[in-house]
């Protein structure tokens, strides 16, 4: 019988003889078959709605003109696939991080940028400061991405196609970032990126939603909504429009609800004993 990984990096870090290494794209094969069938699939997604009909009714009518038609775009749908693939095959090779890794070197740190068919140097003195960056939408993670910013420019290195990375713990990114760059006085801050777009009420939060998040009773949910500038929302339920149109459901947006979230965590990692229903971080 396996036993599940409690590594919350497994798969993504891993150990090298000169340092240790940061995995993005596990897979270069996987990447670029994911590139070149996204190319053939748009543009036949787009012509589909045009050629089948004219397909059909040449069939049936066998006119010369809509037979040229047919081939003619069918030609310029294969012209549309070769260059989309050649395109996305040369930004996939040329732009994406496979993975970083920090090697010692003597007494200094370098940072190896290895992609699908070069690599590069950056050496830890020539790092201003490297950011992780999480974009999230209803509390929920939509990106992870870690940006190197160097005094060239920067570097974003984004996973790959179904690749572990994606799913990392974003504190435990942060953790193992700032042991590699901490003798280097690198700075490594983590950045949310929150998409507040006004969604539908039913992919907001209820009351009970926000108390287990929040680790408070679902009575205390309303205060802290109001003290902490939690929008909210009362609207009907379909399932209740028709058999009690009068009953209402408040319903909080997730976004600042996940923001508070972390202060409050942050604020018990602080002060233990404190409760946030009682003392919350203004």
């Amino acid at each position: 019988m396996t036993t599940r990984s409690t590594d919350p990096l497994a798969g993504v870090v891993s150990a090298t003889p000169a340092g240790g290494r940061l995995v993005f794209v596990p897979s270069r094969i996987l990447q670029f078959g994911v590139a070149l069938g996204g190319s053939a699939m748009v543009p036949l997604w787009m012509a589909s709605p045009l050629l089948l009909p004219m397909l059909v009714i040449a069939l049936l009518t066998d006119s010369g003109l809509l037979w040229a038609i047919v081939w003619v775009g069918l030609g310029l749908t294969t012209l549309a696939v070769i260059g989309l693939a050649l395109a996305l095959t040369f930004t996939v090779s040329a732009t994406m991080v496979r993975w970083i890794e920090f090697r010692h070197q003597g007494n200094a740190k370098r940072c190896v940028i290895a992609r699908c068919l070069r690599s590069s140097i950056v050496a830890a003195a020539d790092l201003q400061r490297v950011v992780v960056v999480e974009q999230l939408r209803l509390g929920r993670r939509k990106s992870l991405k870690v940006v190197l910013h160097t005094r060239g420019g920067t570097v974003e290195c984004e996973p790959g196609f179904n690749a572990p990375m994606s799913q990392v713990d974003s504190e435990a990114l942060l953790t193992w970032l700032t042991s590699q760059l901490r003798s280097d006085g690198v700075a490594v801050e983590y950045q949310a990126q929150i998409d507040r777009h006004f969604s539908c009420p039913g992919e907001w939060w209820t009351r009970s939603h926000l108390a287990a998040l929040w680790h408070v009773p679902v009575g205390a949910v309303d205060e802290l909504a109001v003290r902490h500038g939690v929008r909210s929302y009362r609207y009907t339920s379909r399932s209740m429009a028709m058999y009690s149109p009068a009953k209402t459901v408040t319903v909080y947006d997730p976004d600042r609800a996940y923001e508070i979230a972390e202060e409050l965590r942050e604020e018990h990692t602080t002060n233990p004993g404190s409760d946030g229903t009682q003392n919350p971080r203004p």
